[in-house]
């Protein structure tokens, strides 16, 4: 959240497509100019540069976590993106400098969302409320949320999106992408041009606040009678492409159920477990941003609330049935099967080396274990995502290690592997196997 008292929190979101890409553009050839520089001082004393260590210095940290903080929108969502598992193993000193753009952006200063909200609602706006908060509760990549009540009684969390943000994704993405091909930081022969597009066909669609608003309401038809799940309801009536009407729901951050009961840490988690397989086999659509600040827990009630419905990606039929074919093979422990559903996924194809063959088998047996039993799970004393994470930077520093899995692929594990460390925060133990059972 951020602290309506910290003045240095506000800045101003470059509006033009034009000042942005100038300011990208200076940010990326700013930093290959110090990795060169970097890279002669290491040869003229006598050693062989290190490029991905060159990439990491506190000045190229400071100079990308600075810059496209003040960007915000899809640079910064990409970059948000690369920093958690999404398929696509990084170097370590890239993705040190991806997870610092996880932190809350800077927000508008109050002129600028005045000028924003003008054009959205038109001069006077700030009658058509009881109250209006000018400072945001909340601020992320995409845009900043504030706390209003009309004269009605209605209490709505408003989303306004920054200016600029959404014609500029493109050119925002490909910029960014230049730094993921200096050499070094991924193998030359690996083709990202997939997944770039796929990133820029979900920022296009996290843009647009109507979409945003029709997937909350699907998930409202989806979870219709749960006892589990608590979402906002959209306000038609104040909302446009670019501002989000919804009712603000009373609630605390989940991670404030780190002290909780152990019974109630691994209720949240197995709702949230359990969604997640839903949303794969039996509603055929995912949030995939797994981000902490979309759930939260209302005490009052004992649900669990789910914001942000931007990032929503419908799943393929057959992505579906490929999965559940891979689900039945590996809870069987059938080898062979399992290696044809993944090379139908697109874990790896036909190209790809035996050898890694068999390391990304063995990684994905590993990740198995724990759904196999039975038993519950305990996710707080687990080293499984560090053992992964060994694991895939051993491959992916063999540079001939060039595919990449699909797009849709490499989401719906960024949604696992999120939703896999919010349980192992919440320290919960869950019994997965039963989870799994329902699905086959």
């Amino acid at each position: 959240m951020s602290d309506p008292t910290d003045q240095t929190r506000t800045a101003p979101v470059p509006g033009h497509r034009l000042g942005r890409m100038l300011r990208l553009g200076g940010m990326t050839t700013g930093i290959m100019g110090d990795m060169l520089a970097g890279g002669l001082r290491q040869m003229a004393q006598g050693q062989r540069p290190h490029l991905p260590g060159l990439l990491l210095t506190p000045a190229t940290a400071r100079r990308v976590t600075r810059d496209l903080g003040q960007m915000r929108g899809a640079a910064m969502k990409l970059g948000q993106m690369l920093s958690m598992d999404t398929g696509l193993v990084l170097p370590p000193e890239m993705t040190a400098i991806m997870a610092a753009l996880r932190a809350e952006a800077p927000h508008m200063p109050p002129k600028q969302l005045q000028s924003v909200l003008n054009t959205a609602w038109g001069t006077g706006w700030y009658g058509r409320f009881k109250r209006f908060d000018l400072r945001p509760f909340a601020a992320a990549s995409i845009g900043q949320v504030h706390r209003a009540q009309t004269p009605d009684g209605r209490d709505l969390a408003i989303k306004v999106q920054y200016p600029g943000v959404r014609a500029s994704i493109d050119s925002d993405i490909d910029n960014l992408a230049t730094l993921l091909r200096v050499p070094g930081v991924i193998p030359r022969e690996m083709d990202l041009a997939p997944m770039l597009r796929e990133a820029k066909a979900q920022l296009h669609q996290e843009a647009d606040y109507i979409a945003e608003a029709r997937h909350l309401r699907a998930f409202h038809q989806l979870l219709a009678g749960s006892e589990a799940f608590r979402l906002p309801e959209f306000q038609p009536d104040l909302s446009t492409p670019e501002v989000l009407a919804m009712t603000y729901v009373e609630s605390q951050p989940i991670e404030a159920l780190t002290d909780a009961p152990q019974d109630l840490r691994d209720h949240v988690a197995q709702h949230l477990i359990d969604l997640t397989l839903r949303e794969l086999f039996d509603f055929g659509l995912m949030q995939t941003d797994p981000n902490l600040a979309n759930y939260r827990f209302d005490p009052a009630t004992g649900r669990i609330v789910l914001l942000d419905f931007g990032a929503v990606m419908a799943i393929d039929p057959a992505l579906t049935s490929d999965f559940r074919t891979l689900l039945n093979a590996a809870l069987d422990q059938d080898a062979a099967r399992t290696r044809a559903a993944m090379l139908r996924i697109g874990y790896f194809d036909a190209a790809t080396a035996p050898r890694h063959q068999a390391l990304i088998l063995q990684m994905f047996d590993t990740a198995m274990a724990p759904l196999r039993q039975s038993e519950p799970y305990d996710f707080g004393i687990s080293d499984m995502v560090a053992t992964l994470r060994d694991m895939g930077l051993a491959m992916g520093s063999e540079r001939e290690l060039t595919h990449v899995p699909p797009p849709a692929t490499m989401f719906l594990h960024r949604k696992i592997g999120g939703i896999y460390l919010l349980a192992a925060k919440l320290r919960a133990r869950v019994a997965l196997r039963p989870l799994l059972e329902r699905h086959r």
